[in-house]
């Protein structure tokens, strides 16, 4: 369910040009929209937050499946910054999702009245960073082009699995012109730290997925003639691990309504 206090503010007519504080302070106010396009070249991060009795497990986790899991900060126990963003983790955010026994039980736009003194707080490495890298070369983002959040899908790959939590794997799709997907290939391959290179290409079918046109997170786009679907690794894996496996509690972004830090791109850009 929706909280009463998820406002809703007009979006920046420019929200490429923005920086990290500016954005950061636009949902503070009360924005609630999906962050790919904002801050160009800072990088955003995905957000889940554990109690510290399951901090261990989930490090373990993100190592055993560093595709989907790229940990680019960890807070310590009950903090609510962090090195790579000057900020405050419950309230710089769009949205947040509240998680019981590993039920969605709430999307508020501030967490300061959830946060608990025994949450780790783990910031992923979010596809979008490599956004811009795609669009200078040319390539289109459709989800960008249409104003929508990127569709994603858990797929029927498990991830591997450590301590109390296993789940599946989850991807996000771009379509991406048939002549220009080994591009699209090479260029994000630079970016590791963010997912890197596609888990797959085209054939929605081999990871499971039944409908393209109805994603579990985020919203469908268009795959125009000559496009192909191209799925990369998503930072929404650890979410669905909290549904899988159940704690007790949880706080994570809304899919798409990132964290932006102070931290450029090509920090996470190899030659």
């Amino acid at each position: 369910m929706r909280s009463e206090r998820m406002r809703q503010a007009d979006p920046p007519a420019e929200p490429a040009a923005l920086s990290p504080h500016e954005a950061r302070a636009l949902f503070r106010a009360g924005l609630r929209v999906p962050t790919s396009g904002y801050c160009a070249g800072r990088t955003q991060a995905n957000l889940i937050a554990l109690p510290r009795d399951l901090a261990f497990d989930f490090l373990l986790f993100a190592q055993r499946n560093p595709k989907s899991c790229p940990v680019l900060d960890v807070a310590e126990e009950g903090e609510t910054g962090a090195a790579i963003l000057d900020g405050d983790l419950r309230t710089d955010l769009p949205a947040y999702r509240l998680y019981r026994h590993g039920e969605l039980v709430e999307e508020i736009a501030d967490a300061r009245g959830a946060w608990r003194s025994d949450l780790v707080a783990f910031l992923i490495g979010c596809s979008f960073t490599f956004e811009g890298a795609l669009l200078d070369a040319g390539i289109p983002v459709r989800h960008i082009e249409s104003g929508s959040n990127v569709p994603m899908y858990r797929t029927s790959r498990p991830c591997r699995p450590a301590g109390k939590l296993s789940g599946p794997l989850v991807v996000s799709m771009r379509p991406v012109p048939a002549e220009r997907v080994a591009d699209a290939v090479r260029i994000t391959s630079r970016y590791p730290a963010v997912h890197g290179a596609p888990v797959h290409v085209g054939h929605p079918a081999a990871l499971g997925i039944d409908d393209i046109d109805r994603p579990d997170f985020g919203e469908p786009v268009e795959i125009r003639p000559g496009e192909t679907p191209v799925f990369w690794a998503c930072g929404v894996t650890p979410q669905a691990a909290v549904m899988a496996s159940a704690p007790e509690f949880a706080i994570g972004h809304a899919p798409g309504h990132m964290a932006i830090t102070d931290a450029r791109d090509t920090a996470y850009q190899l030659p």
